[in-house]
């Protein structure tokens, strides 16, 4: 049997692991539920979730992934033969998301050619955003470059491609997210969106906030979708999971942190002070922004600059992605990795093309009153994920026991600092707040509720 690949240093498996959970979720998705949820409260609510929910998922899948050296699909048959469906459910999950996020990638890279040539000001008008994506032919173009460069990495594979490309990838996204929050904030009239950033408003802490933060931890850490787990079978014996993980939420949430304090004080910029600009929700990045980079001096430099940004991010998290559903059909069907990952790409362009043409040709159809992508995203995110979430903590917690996880954390360390907290973490208090996301995105979806 052909050896396994590995990462070759546990800094690089935590660079490779950060990058998959930086994406679109820190850059996108954060920034606009921070601003929708109060801004300082949510950020809040946030932290708190990240060091507690979040550690305890990352540390159960990355030692379920060391401890098998399976991707998703095996691990937890490996562990338990009759809880083999769980690892089917969260291989799944990457390979419905794989397509439709690279639509969105697609209009990533749009946007940053766009302003690197120095038509940011076209981007800026008001309906160029829905001719871009209503289009048959140009995003579609755009979809098929990203997908060709994620698949590039893949080829090269564990060590000189995902390895090596999050070493460069990582520290650039760091620095330039620093290097922009920092032009941001220094801009006439930030005060007030750093202010709104910052200080959490008690009366805004609620059940919304807190489920719409629970919710965001599965989007940015790349929780129960099979990716830790693939990146935990990656992971050599003699590396601490505990630090690593305390090290992956660093990185993660700091750039979170850092997308926030690019956008939020950005908005307050243009619009000056008008708290209503940050309700745009997910358009705030291709719409809203686009304004805010036009009406700054130096605002198109720093807007091909922030664009490139968020393209590196999108190719980490859609590099992780497309590994993980390579990593699942490599086992599965045990060709060559090479073989496969042209499978998988030719099946991303195919899948991927529906949900870019019901923004276009195909607009007039959609699932209750949901777009393709949408529909894509929702079963994913708002369905299997909670699904698998809850699963891998029932079959951690009560079948297979705490101490299996515990154990392999402790196999590469002297002691598992967290471990009594691990415990109560994931036997009862995970499966509860996993529950409640599940119960509330389908009363969401069946419009009894609104978050």
């Amino acid at each position: 049997m052909k050896e396994k690949s590995s990462f070759s240093s546990r800094l690089g498996f935590i660079l490779a692991a950060a990058g998959s959970a930086v994406g679109l979720g820190n850059l996108w998705r954060f920034p606009y539920l921070a601003a929708k949820y109060g801004g300082g409260s949510f950020l809040l609510i946030y932290l708190v979730l990240a060091v507690t929910f979040g550690f305890a998922l990352m540390i159960t899948e990355i030692a379920i992934g060391r401890k098998t050296g399976k991707s998703a699909l095996y691990a937890f048959a490996d562990l338990g033969k009759k809880s083999g469906f769980i690892g089917v459910l969260a291989s799944i999950v990457p390979i419905i998301i794989l397509p439709y996020y690279c639509v969105i990638g697609g209009w990533v890279i749009k946007y940053a050619w766009v302003f690197l040539t120095g038509r940011g000001g076209a981007a800026a008008t008001d309906d160029y955003f829905s001719g871009f994506i209503s289009r048959t032919g140009e995003p579609i173009v755009w979809l098929v470059l990203f997908i060709l460069a994620t698949m590039a990495v893949i080829l090269l594979g564990v060590n000189k491609g995902i390895e090596n490309i999050s070493k460069v990838l990582m520290p650039v996204l760091v620095i330039l997210s620093i290097v922009i929050a920092a032009f941001v904030i220094t801009r006439p009239g930030a005060g007030a969106g750093i202010v709104y950033y910052f200080k959490p408003d008690l009366s805004k802490i609620n059940g919304n906030a807190f489920l719409a933060a629970l919710g965001q931890l599965f989007y940015s850490m790349s929780l129960a979708m099979g990716i830790m787990i693939t990146y935990g079978s990656y992971l050599k014996k003699e590396d601490d999971i505990e630090s690593s993980v305390r090290n992956i939420e660093i990185f993660d949430t700091g750039i979170a942190f850092l997308a926030g304090l690019m956008i939020v004080p950005a908005v307050f910029v243009f619009s000056g002070g008008d708290e209503a600009a940050l309700k745009a929700g997910p358009t705030l990045m291709f719409i809203t922004l686009p304004k805010v980079f036009d009406s700054m001096t130096g605002g198109h430099i720093i807007g091909a600059v922030f664009f490139v940004l968020v393209l590196f991010a999108a190719l980490t998290s859609a590099i992780s992605l497309m590994e993980t559903v390579v990593s699942i059909f490599t086992e599965r069907f045990g060709k060559s990795r090479r073989v496969i990952t042209i499978f998988v790409t030719i099946y991303a362009i195919l899948m991927a093309i529906p949900s870019s043409l019901g923004f276009g040709v195909w607009s007039d159809f959609n699932i209750r009153g949901m777009s393709i992508l949408d529909f894509f995203d929702f079963i994913s995110n708002s369905i299997l994920m909670p699904v698998v979430a809850f699963l891998t903590c029932v079959f951690v917690g009560f079948i297979v026991k705490p101490k299996t996880i515990t154990d392999e954390v402790e196999s590469s360390t002297k002691k598992f600092k967290s471990k009594k907290f691990y415990v109560v973490m994931i036997k009862y208090i995970a499966p509860v707040l996993v529950l409640l996301i599940l119960i509330s995105s389908v009363l969401n979806a069946l419009g009894i509720i609104t978050l």
